[in-house]
Formats: structure tokens, sequence, C-alpha cells
């Protein structure tokens, strides 16, 4: 019996449980991570990948996304807002983000401030946003987003 409490006690301490975030990344490692999905964003808009785009963004339903037609909240609707927005290439244009700063919030969380620039044929608009970026399940997503 004494070997059985043995054996499980051995069990339990060698197993590892998975916890999220168990690595926090190092600030370098963070705004590097950061603006690598930023990168992705541009690439995918500028395909007209309205869901690869997307893909930088928190797939939940309590992601906030805050623009000119006020607060949406949710992936789905986010990415239904792009679609109707932004139906064809022409309306997409060529995306460019410009990074103004990006800061640590609190550990795991980041703002970014920039900008963003679009060419279009049917005209070039311009704006900026706010970002919230945080370390989901080892990867960092935009959980909130304020662009005008």
């Amino acid at each position: 019996m004494k070997l059985v409490y043995i054996c499980l006690l051995l069990l339990l301490f060698s197993c590892k449980p998975q916890i999220e975030n168990q690595h926090a990344p190092t600030d370098t490692e963070a705004i590097t991570a950061i603006k690598q999905v930023l990168d992705d964003q541009e690439i995918a808009w500028n395909n007209h990948d309205l869901e690869g785009f997307m893909q930088g963004y928190w797939k939940n339903d309590s992601l906030k996304f805050y623009g000119s037609d006020g607060l949406t909240t949710g992936w789905d609707k986010t990415l239904a807002n792009y679609k109707k927005g932004y139906p064809t290439q022409a309306e997409s244009g060529t995306l460019k983000f410009v990074i103004n700063d990006i800061s640590k919030i609190e550990k795991n969380s980041y703002i970014v401030f920039g900008e963003f620039h679009l060419e279009r044929s049917i005209g070039n608009t311009n704006g900026i946003f706010t970002i919230i970026f945080k370390y989901i399940d080892g990867q960092w997503k935009i959980i909130a987003d304020m662009t005008c």
C-alpha cells in the first residue's frame, strides 16, 4: 500500500500542469511578436484577405472594436463590419501601418498607438488607432481596438 502512495506522489509531482502563459515573454519578445502580428495583418489586408487580417484579433465574443460606427462587440461582428465596409479590393486598397508607440500596460498586455494609411483607387484614407494586445494561449491577440 505504501508503494502505491509513493507511486501516486511521484506521478503527481512529475506531471507539470499546462498553465496558460507559463512563459511570460520579455518586453523585447513581446514587441517583436506584436509587430509581426501587425505585419501579417498588413499582408492579409493587401491581399483582400479579411479573414486573414482578423487572425490578429482575439476570436471571442468579448473582443471590442470602437470605430466611427460606434462599439462592436465580438470577432464575428467585427469581421462582418470589415466585409461590409470593404467588400472589394478597390475599397480595401493597400494598407500601411505606422507604429508610434508600443508600451506595456501590465504583465502580458501592451497598448499600441499608431496610424493607418490606405491607398485606394476610389480615394485614399488615413486615421489613427489604439490597440490593446494580450498574450493568450501563447499568442499575441488584439482584444480591443479603437480606430478613427
